[in-house]
């Protein structure tokens, strides 16, 4: 149904909007940071919110105009409506189907309806972390329609969403990037332009590759560290100030206590942090894109099964911080 003439915004107001799509546990952190910052800078710059879940829009208009009163925020039924009355149109979602339904079926329909030089005007960011080849074809869908988009993945979960210092690994053309970039710094301090479409999904899949087998063997040298009688903190303090020190020991330690001057996620019982099912998923994109590849991944082979059995247990890991794999490899060695 293409949408009433109604919906449609002056262009000069359109320019100034920002549509937020996907308000998750990272996506809410971002707006927030972003939406902030673009009022600070602007009173008249206007702002969208869309999710799946309307208590999740409706708790952030609610939220975000008590801390900002003055703040012209809209809760869009639908990202078609996002997509009409926004200039820049920010989607982050859980995975490639999403991203499939939210831009095959709303947005790129809603670009194809408006006005050439509205649409020319338009530029798409989605930052869901998703198989690549999936990103390049909704990105060429897009920009058939004259509208500019990147694939801009993050790194730095939801503590860095929340500072906004997330890292922003950007896959487009240059032109693109540049328009990107100012609005992306409102959300990160590291802005990456990693090369064409689809680069910046294939260096955060690369990333979260080596992350994902890191935090694993980081479980299993403190457990092996226990059972030979060091204190967590003191072997975490030697490993973090030697050849082994990498994120998954000095900030997402995953033993209580080790970090005694930092708040893992397991000291909330591994609440909060990045999902192991997250985790699986993305050690699931690495090896389907390492087999059309012809790209050997032993250890990310043997580190998705890892995952995938931690998703699996009835006590709920799959939705705590990745970091209780620990507690599987615990329990079950």
């Amino acid at each position: 149904m293409k949408p009433s003439l109604r919906c449609y915004q002056s262009l000069a107001q359109r320019s100034k909007t920002t549509s937020f799509v996907g308000l998750g546990r990272m996506g809410y952190e971002m707006a927030t940071n972003l939406f902030s910052k673009q009022y600070a800078a602007s009173k008249d710059a206007h702002f969208v919110v869309c999710d799946v879940v309307p208590e999740a829009s409706q708790s952030f208009r609610d939220v975000f105009t008590q801390k900002y009163p003055g703040a012209n925020i809209t809760i869009a039924d639908s990202p078609q409506e996002a997509a009409i009355k926004a200039g820049i149109i920010i989607t982050m979602l859980p995975s490639s189907p999403q991203v499939k339904d939210v831009y095959y079926n709303r947005i790129i329909p809603a670009l194809a309806s408006l006005p050439r030089e509205a649409a020319e005007g338009t530029l798409c960011i989605d930052s869901t972390t998703l198989d690549v080849d999936v990103a390049r074809a909704v990105a060429n869908d897009v920009t058939s329609r004259g509208s500019k988009m990147v694939d801009a993945p993050v790194s730095g979960g939801v503590t860095g969403a929340k500072a906004g210092t997330l890292s922003f690994l950007v896959g487009g053309p240059g032109a693109s990037f540049h328009i990107a970039r100012p609005i992306l710094a409102l959300m990160g301090q590291r802005i990456i332009h990693c090369g064409e479409s689809g680069a910046g999904l294939g260096a955060k899949i690369c990333n979260n590759l080596v992350l994902g087998v890191q935090q694993i063997v980081v479980g299993e040298a403190m457990l092996l560290g226990q059972k030979l009688g060091l204190e967590p903190a003191v072997l975490a303090s030697v490993i973090n100030s030697s050849t082994g020190g990498c994120w998954s020991s000095s900030v997402n330690n995953p033993v209580p206590s080790a970090l005694p001057d930092k708040t893992p996620p397991c000291e909330r019982n591994y609440e909060g942090g990045f999902a192991t099912a997250l985790m699986l998923k993305d050690m699931g994109l690495a090896i389907d894109i390492a087999e059309k590849q012809n790209s050997s991944l032993p250890l990310g082979r043997a580190a998705r099964d890892i995952y995938e059995r931690v998703a699996e247990e009835k006590t709920g890991l799959g939705r705590k911080d990745f970091s209780s794999v620990y507690v599987y490899l615990r329990d079950n060695m």
